[in-house]
């Protein structure tokens, strides 16, 4: 059995059950710095608490997969939130789960290259999803001391058909 998981797009209101969503044209600038420029807080909660954890920050640089896109892993961190926003204004992909084993459990959303996430604490998530080699992203999550990462590898055969 395959299924499909339909995309649709990205808003603060359907991404809640997952954690937040970071979108600057969404939110009130604060003039900053004499009126030259305009700080947009992005109202991400970043967790890092347990086990002595830090904030971490770094860039990925990621490549596109095959479409249709085959679901076989997904990833949670027990111990923080994981914060992802792009750094070109390009569309990008975000799949979630609540049950991993759960086919209509998965959501797909459409971020568009102005949209970020912050995945809330043991959230199931796909790794990065992009459409373009070399896209780029500024991640702010835990580091430190702990096993932060579960993985599952997935029996059943779940696709995303996300058109270029």
């Amino acid at each position: 059995m395959t299924f499909s998981v339909p995309i649709t797009p990205l808003t603060p209101e359907a991404f809640a059950p997952f954690g937040d969503v970071i979108d600057h044209l969404a939110v009130s600038p604060i003039h900053i710095n004499q009126g030259f420029a305009k700080r947009f807080n992005l109202q991400a909660k970043v967790y890092v608490v347990p086990e002595a954890g830090i904030t971490q920050t770094s860039i990925f640089v990621a490549d596109p997969r095959p479409v249709p896109i085959a679901i076989k892993l997904m990833e949670r961190h027990p111990l923080g939130s994981q914060l992802f926003y792009p750094l070109q204004d390009k569309p990008w992909l975000v799949v979630v789960c609540s049950d991993p084993q759960d086919p209509q459990s998965y959501r797909a959303f459409e971020a568009h290259g102005q949209q970020g996430v912050n995945y809330a604490r043991n959230v199931w998530h796909h790794p990065l999803l992009v459409r373009d080699s070399g896209d780029r992203f500024f991640i702010v999550d835990r580091g430190g001391p702990g096993h932060n990462l579960e993985e599952v590898w997935l029996d059943a055969l779940i696709f995303v058909q996300w058109p270029r």
